[in-house]
């Protein structure tokens, strides 16, 4: 009964030292969310003013601009998936993880090949442990993406729209898998497609009312919107990077407090069963004691 007790004793101890640590990752979690929730809240201004501006010039211009053209037979689709570079976060990789292979199934029935683009360590280890090909991959800052990087990934998916069709790495339509942040409750895993060009304002739909502004090109709108489009694919991919982040560290609170509410459940339960277990040893060594000094007193009775 005694190592039974030191076995319980030592399973409370080490309990104790995980509710430590799920208990600071979840505050490290809270406090971060915090940054990432300011940074997607300071994008959105320039995202909408972007797509407004986009907009308009694709409105009140006929220009026939490469990304904005459709292919009358799309072969091949990119698909960059947006995953976390570390765990302890729930479902939030499996999660978006489950809603890209929706998307390829759909994008192979539709008669497209895939080339697939990674963000993030888990999705990279996802598809190179079932050896499945990635293009290329980008880790090391899910939780606090750049500009930079945003804008490195978009222009190497431009760079691949953009190409001949036939030539090798090309591709005709890029989409996006990504975990749009809704809540600190609920995190919603989303596919778009950004190119060919799909101009979209914020998640509701514009009123009716709503006039887009007037512009003068200048030097021309092909110029225009030669350097304006890449502009706003990077912009909304970047938006995507932070809208993840934030789902990120949100779905990690939520793991992490989960995780330590649970240690201390374990605790409790520990301590009771090893509380019964000093409780029945001590009640057996009183019985084995009176026991004894009955035992002692018949045999005295017996002498006499």
């Amino acid at each position: 009964m005694a190592v039974s007790l030191r076995e319980y004793r030592a399973r409370i101890k080490s309990t104790e030292s995980m509710k430590k640590i799920t208990r600071a990752m979840e505050l490290i979690a809270a406090s971060r969310i915090i940054k990432a929730q300011q940074r997607a809240q300071a994008a959105a201004p320039y995202a909408r003013e972007l797509t407004r501006a986009v907009s308009a010039v694709a409105t009140f211009s006929d220009v026939d601009h490469p990304l904005t053209k459709e292919e009358e037979n799309p072969k091949r689709a990119a698909v960059l998936i947006v995953t976390s570079d570390r765990g302890l976060a729930g479902a939030y990789s499996s999660a978006v993880l489950k809603e890209a292979e929706r998307l390829a199934e759909r994008l192979r029935e539709e008669g497209k090949e895939i080339d697939t683009y990674i963000c993030g360590r888990k999705g990279e280890a996802y598809f190179k442990f079932r050896q499945r090909p990635i293009e290329q991959a980008w880790t090391g800052f899910s939780d606090q993406p750049s500009y930079d990087v945003a804008a490195e990934i978009g222009g190497t998916l431009i760079e691949s729209f953009l190409k001949e069709q036939g030539e090798e790495g090309d591709v005709d339509e890029v989409h996006v898998v990504y975990t749009r942040f809704v809540s600190m409750l609920n995190q919603e895993p989303t596919a778009v497609r950004l190119l060919p060009l799909e101009v979209v304002e914020g998640t509701e739909p514009p009123a009716e009312s709503e006039l887009l502004p007037l512009y003068e090109f200048e030097p021309s709108a092909e110029e225009v919107l030669d350097g304006l489009l890449p502009q706003y694919v990077q912009s909304r991919i970047f938006f995507c990077l932070l809208q993840a982040a934030a789902s990120e560290l949100a779905a990690r609170q939520k793991a992490m407090k989960a995780a330590t509410d649970n240690a201390e459940e374990l605790i409790k339960k520990y301590t009771r069963i090893a509380n019964q277990a000093r409780q029945a040893g001590i009640t057996q060594e009183i019985s084995e004691i009176v026991g004894g000094v009955n035992a002692l007193a018949d045999a005295n009775a017996g002498a006499e």
